[in-house]
């Protein structure tokens, strides 16, 4: 049985670590969350329309980049995949408060996001953890950063910082503002039931992380 789950997983693991490498200079068409999304959609006869449009580092806005890295992982360019001081300081609050609080960076975010799902089992954790280390080897920090602004969902079927800002302010993500970066930012946490700035203690705890972080 082992031999055999061996055999089954080292060629998928493989495999991955090709797609991952070939990430380097291509842009991703769909991702695992993305495919998610549609399948559910079409399970319970609802309505779905993807709003997917891929931009380079270069065409976001330095304040939306910003405004993102004070929100999900304010020490991105200082770890290598896992933030373990996040994680003990997460550890100590759900003692504390008795609430679960997310730690995951934003390589981890990336990772669930294209190769595997929202599903929040042990399992999809495991693969996780496994495929954070080549992200990170193969993977420079910028294009993490590219690749997790233009995947990840903002809002319904909205996926990427380019869809995000036509659908909500009606402009490129290069044009965004400030106050408009921080209101997106605080869709990450909860995209599929939040709008831009309607949690705005949130809005201005991303403000001011920003503020701290010299921007």
């Amino acid at each position: 049985m082992l031999f055999y789950f061996a055999a089954t997983a080292i060629p998928l693991y493989a495999a991955v670590c090709v797609l991952i490498l070939l990430l380097r200079i291509i842009a991703p068409w769909t991702t695992a969350v993305q495919i998610e999304r549609r399948l559910h959609a079409e399970i319970h006869s609802e309505p779905y329309h993807k709003n997917y449009c891929y931009v380079p580092l270069a065409s976001i806005s330095p304040h939306l980049i910003h405004a993102v890295i004070a929100a999900e992982d304010t020490r991105f360019y200082q770890h290598h995949g896992f933030d373990w001081k996040e994680v003990e300081d997460a550890i100590q609050q759900d003692v504390e408060n008795g609430r679960r609080r997310g730690a995951s960076t934003i390589t981890q975010q990336l990772v669930r996001n294209l190769f595997l799902s929202t599903d929040p089992s042990v399992i999809r954790k495991a693969l996780e953890f496994s495929l954070v280390p080549p992200t990170e080897m193969i993977l420079s920090k910028n294009r993490i950063l590219e690749l997790y602004l233009n995947v990840i969902e903002w809002g319904p079927g909205i996926y990427g910082a380019e869809a995000a800002s036509e659908t909500y302010y009606r402009k490129a993500a290069r044009q965004l503002s400030r106050e408009q970066a921080a209101e997106l930012a605080s869709l990450l946490p909860a995209p599929l039931h939040r709008r831009p700035g309607q949690v705005e203690w949130y809005v201005a705890r991303i403000r001011e992380r920003m503020q701290q972080m010299g921007w």
